[in-house]
């Protein structure tokens, strides 16, 4: 695996990536971090390095205002239009790319994966509602990824645990792997039963046989 890091500019200002490159890559899995941290978030840190050996070069996308160093969030909308622009750079190795995030950064990947012919979606924590609200919901954004999708969610999430998710449904309907103990970002207690490890290797595990699946 090699390991390099890109700028590039959207219509939302200055992005980054961070690509893991695997040798004889079949797949490019694109994901980008929530509205509460970065890449060094310990569920990409984990797919950037188990994933190449399976094939995948991952790359870890920063929104514009993250390398910008604001602590805010932009709007959904901004998000979008930094993830459009983005996607070029993305499609540069001549790969398939599955589109992908984590909380906010899944909403994007869904919101825009039809639109940018991604080769799937995966949603890491998905923030189905803002935590205590179950009826905000935002199913929609999801069952309408128009993709091949796999939600990776932590039983414990306030934004939404793996019961409360809609039944899978339509020409692509999603999947979804449950994470014992995990929190919205996948810490486990030192209480439970499973291991900070464990819980990560669930995530890798589920997510490399999920991409296996796909046509690539």
């Amino acid at each position: 695996m090699t390991t390099r890091t890109q700028s590039v500019d959207t219509p939302a200002g200055e992005a980054r990536v961070t690509w893991h490159t695997a040798p004889r890559a079949r797949l490019v899995l694109a994901v980008s971090h929530g509205a509460g941290g970065g890449i060094e978030a310990r569920d990409l840190q984990a797919l950037a390095a188990a994933l190449p050996a399976r094939g995948i070069t991952v790359a870890l996308v920063e929104q514009p205002w993250r390398v910008a160093g604001k602590k805010v969030a932009a709007a959904p909308k901004v998000l979008d239009e930094g993830w459009r622009g983005l996607w070029p750079a993305l499609a540069g190795p001549g790969l398939p790319v599955v589109a992908g995030g984590r909380s906010a950064g899944a909403r994007v990947a869904c919101r825009t994966a039809a639109e940018l012919d991604a080769a799937g979606v995966l949603a890491l924590a998905f923030p189905l509602h803002p935590p205590g609200r179950p009826e905000k919901s935002r199913a929609e954004e999801l069952t309408g990824a128009g993709r091949p999708t796999l939600v990776v969610q932590g039983d414990r999430d306030p934004f939404g645990r793996p019961d409360e998710f809609p039944a899978p449904a339509g020409r692509h309907p999603y999947e979804l792997v449950e994470v014992a103990h995990g929190d919205h970002g996948f810490a486990v207690p030192k209480r439970a039963g499973t291991t900070q490890e464990e819980a990560l290797r669930t995530i890798t595990e589920a997510v490399g046989e999920w991409l296996a699946r796909l046509p690539g």
